[in-house]
């Protein structure tokens, strides 16, 4: 506490001042209150002092503004004044207490600091994860175009193959391009799985939770592989189930499709059979079993590591790549869901997948077309016309012999504006089949949509996609429409075009 008069000088100082600035206390008696201020302040304060002698009342001083006093040894502090006029016959003094804020300046600044660092902090975090937002998203879009980019001459190659075989009627070139075939089979395997590995390590693949029926994906699965086991000399058996259960779908497909591939390519007689257990706990058991050559308790371990086959030495002979495994491994993680894995050598082996039940009824189950090839519909009708369009030119000629040479009268194209011209020109068209992704950032389901205004009524559609993102799960089709994924084999095509063909619906 220190009182002074109106000229500024030092009346009284309490022993705290001495403490406080390091002076004697009878020293600073008689000094201008200047005296215990930095020299730079010194010459303002004065003009703020004689304004207030003129204008007395409890204030604080200087607010809003940083004060610092000084100390013996000339060092500075900041502090806080509070003034007070006090009545002292005819004059009037001023008391000033004086307080030290060094601790309060220094603990609000680091405050400050640490507002700023966590601020800071945040900007950096938002700022990490857009980044990753946006690597996620670029990788997406690299997949998607991948996937797409290298089908294209697998999908030319399979057409073409298909066409030959029925160009030809040599056995030596029948044989040639049966074994081409399997080349080109594994080509498309190998693809796929690698594709597969690179968006499940990208986070691509968005797990898509719905309520399900197990039969409807069994009967897939029956459709995709009894021909495959047949001609292997294997009874494929699929037990009947009325499970419903609560997961994705597709990713549930895909998990089973690859176990039934890897028991149907690890059997070499008996059968592989595919069932469902209801457990307790609102859970469902999905069984792949198979009378296989076992896998040996010390390689367990290692079945999902990529590239790892059981009993395949280094640098022989391959029966696919390892892959399928590792891509179930990670969609089990993916979707958290429990995998066991139980075998015996010489025996076989069960694969058994454990998902949640469903709550509810199941959703739409998937409409399956016909598992027998029937006659083209054009050998029946030199009417049927097929409008082909593609922006890949090697894969629309493909396209166009294949179907010419089974029989139909075909129109290619390779824009949604040809498309649309040449229905324009000759409405009669009985089937699309067209590309999903085209040139200049067109789709397929547009195409589709601007088709149906013109002719006033649906077309029957067969949608070819490299892409297998989560996206083509969300196109919602109808019944004239059918899916296939490139690369698609001749016979596949034809089957599914036919089956298309042969259906009297029209929406």
């Amino acid at each position: 506490m220190i009182i002074i008069d109106s000229g500024g000088t030092i009346l009284f100082a309490n022993r705290q001042v001495s403490a406080l600035f390091g002076h004697e206390h009878d020293e600073i008696i008689g000094w201008s209150i200047e005296a215990l201020m930095p020299e730079r302040f010194r010459e303002r304060h004065i003009g703020h002092r004689q304004n207030y002698t003129h204008n007395f009342r409890v204030r604080p001083m200087g607010e809003g503004l940083d004060l610092f006093a000084r100390r013996k040894d000339g060092s500075e502090f900041p502090v806080e004044i509070s003034l007070s006029p006090i009545e002292d016959g005819n004059r009037v003094l001023v008391a000033a207490a004086i307080r030290d804020c060094t601790e309060r300046t220094r603990a609000r600044a680091e405050l400050i600091t640490a507002r700023q660092a966590a601020e800071r902090a945040r900007v950096a975090a938002d700022e990490s994860r857009d980044f990753a937002d946006r690597a996620n998203q670029s990788k997406s879009r690299f997949l998607a175009t991948a996937s797409h980019d290298l089908r294209q001459p697998l999908q030319s190659l399979a057409l073409l193959n298909g066409t030959l075989r029925r160009l030809v009627s040599d056995p030596g070139a029948l044989e040639a391009l049966s074994q081409q075939d399997l080349a080109i089979g594994a080509m498309s395997r190998l693809l796929n799985a690698l594709l597969d590995i690179s968006k499940l390590e990208s986070g691509a693949i968005k797990p898509e939770v719905t309520d399900f029926s197990v039969a409807g994906i069994f009967e897939e699965l029956r459709h995709e592989f009894i021909g495959i086991a047949e001609r292997k000399g294997l009874e494929l058996q699929i037990e009947p189930t009325s499970c419903n259960a609560r997961s994705d779908p597709s990713l549930i497909e895909q998990i089973l499709r690859n176990l039934v591939s890897n028991a149907i390519k690890y059997t070499r007689e008996g059968y592989v059979r595919l069932r469902s257990l209801r457990e307790q706990a609102g859970s469902i058991r999905i069984e792949v079993l198979d009378t296989g050559i076992g896998i040996p308790a010390d390689s367990l371990p290692f079945i999902c590591d990529e590239f790892y086959q059981v009993g395949v030495p280094a640098n022989s002979t391959r029966d696919g790549y390892g892959l399928g495994l590792s891509i179930v491994q990670r969609l089990v993680n993916l979707l958290q869901l429990g995998l066991d894995v139980h075998s015996e050598i010489g025996k076989g082996s069960v694969f058994a997948l454990t998902l949640p039940a469903s709550l509810a009824g199941a959703g739409p189950q998937p409409r399956l077309a016909d598992s027998q090839p029937a006659a083209s519909p054009a050998r029946q009708s030199n009417r049927t016309h097929v409008l082909l369009l593609d922006d890949d030119r090697a894969v629309l000629n493909a396209t166009r012999m294949l179907f010419k040479v089974e029989g139909y009268r075909v129109t290619a194209v390779s824009s949604l504006a040809e498309a649309m011209a040449a229905v324009r020109a000759d409405p009669s068209v009985d089937l699309l089949v067209t590309d999903y992704h085209l040139g200049h950032g067109e789709t397929g389901t547009q195409v589709i949509s601007a088709l149906r205004e013109i002719l006033g009524k649906p077309i029957r559609t067969v949608l070819l996609t490299g892409d297998t993102s989560t996206a083509m799960r969300a196109l919602s089709l109808d019944r004239t429409t059918r899916i296939a994924s490139k690369p698609v084999h001749a016979e596949e095509l034809l089957r599914l075009s036919n089956a298309l063909l042969r259906d009297p619906a029209d929406g």
